[in-house]
């Protein structure tokens, strides 16, 4: 936090006027602490959002579009996003369409956040239950990470998280996945402190990812792996007023992917065992009719990532080794939801 406020008490910060954006528990949990520690933010003024997927609307960036104009914010005023993933998304979203563009700067308080979603410039909100279909690309200024934020959390937040974590690993480090499952299946280790420990990884490998292809036209594609399926998945729970957070749409989303990966890209089946495992001691896995299949095809069919009417995913071949744009048909879609119901 220190690097932070020395950034903030630099000439290019000198005249910026400074918001806030906050949900109601970064502005109970982490907001004094922030002040405290970055003295350059003591007279910002701070705006709360919705917590959760229900701050994700053009509704609520509306509003805070016109309580940036009602505060005089200028194109040289800066946005801190203090909080999750979600607050992370609708800020830079936000400050991507202020006045064509102002800078924001994203500080992560939920490992979900700090392993992904605050890095790499990807904006948006959520339509008619759609999973981001309304967005920018518009990089921060900075990503500040506070790992003592984490210990606010309840557990729940915490395997949210998780599952970006193991996302990340799946797709860029064998040794440390096969490590980390190691330690799962044969040391009783706590999945939670293991995945805290692994941020710093995550959050580097993206950061490289999201340098090298910054508008997801070739090998950024790879951190999509696990969420055609889990955007789906996500979205269906939206609908039908069910609790999932997007982390653990997304774990199951990644065995989804798994399934399909052994049946068309040639990946070992123990690798999808070795996770089904994984994935069954951490979540009560969703037991879905054929009716509600039909229901998540509505929105994968949506999705954003898809091309020529086709569902595109991210398949592996092996660890470490994904491969991109792998057209999946609609009747392997109603499999891979299926088979999750069986297990």
């Amino acid at each position: 936090m220190s690097k932070l406020n020395r950034m903030l008490k630099g000439v290019s910060y000198h005249d910026s006027k400074l918001f806030i954006i906050v949900d109601e528990n970064t502005y109970s949990h982490c907001l004094p602490s922030l002040i405290a520690h970055v003295p350059a933010l003591e007279g910002a003024e701070f705006f709360e959002v919705p917590v959760g997927e229900e701050a994700k609307s053009i509704e609520v960036a509306s509003q805070l579009w016109e309580s940036l104009l009602q505060s005089g914010a200028d194109r040289n005023s800066v946005i801190i996003n203090l909080g999750g993933g979600c607050v992370c998304d609708l800020g830079g979203f936000v400050a991507a369409g202020f006045k064509r563009g102002i800078r924001y700067i994203n500080i992560p308080t939920t490992l979900i956040a700090m392993a992904d979603a605050a890095i790499g410039g990807k904006t948006a909100v959520n339509l008619d239950n759609v999973k981001n279909p309304v967005g920018f690309f518009w990089q921060p200024e900075a990503v500040c990470m506070n790992p003592l934020f984490l210990d606010s959390l309840p557990s729940d937040e915490l395997a949210n998280g998780f599952f970006e974590v193991l996302k990340t690993l799946y797709i860029s480090d064998s040794r440390l996945l096969n490590g980390l499952l190691f330690d799962l299946k044969f040391k009783n280790g706590n999945l939670l402190d293991e995945a805290k420990e692994l941020v710093v990884h995550c959050a580097t490998f993206k950061s490289n990812v999201a340098e090298a292809d910054p508008a997801e036209q070739s090998v950024r594609k790879i951190l999509n792996f696990g969420h055609t399926f889990g955007h789906g998945i996500e979205s269906f729970a939206i609908e039908r007023g069910m609790s999932m957070s997007h982390g653990i749409a997304v774990g199951i989303g990644m065995l989804c992917e798994l399934y399909l990966s052994v049946k068309k890209t040639g990946l070992d089946e123990g690798v999808l065992a070795d996770y089904r495992d994984i994935v069954r001691n951490a979540v009560d896995l969703p037991c879905y009719s054929l009716a509600d299949t039909e229901s998540i095809l509505k929105y994968m069919r949506n999705d954003k990532k898809n091309r020529d009417g086709l569902i595109l995913c991210v398949l592996l071949q092996d660890y470490a080794t994904p491969v991109i744009d792998v057209a999946i048909s609609e009747n392997e879609v109603r499999d891979a939801l299926l088979k999750v119901s069986k297990l």
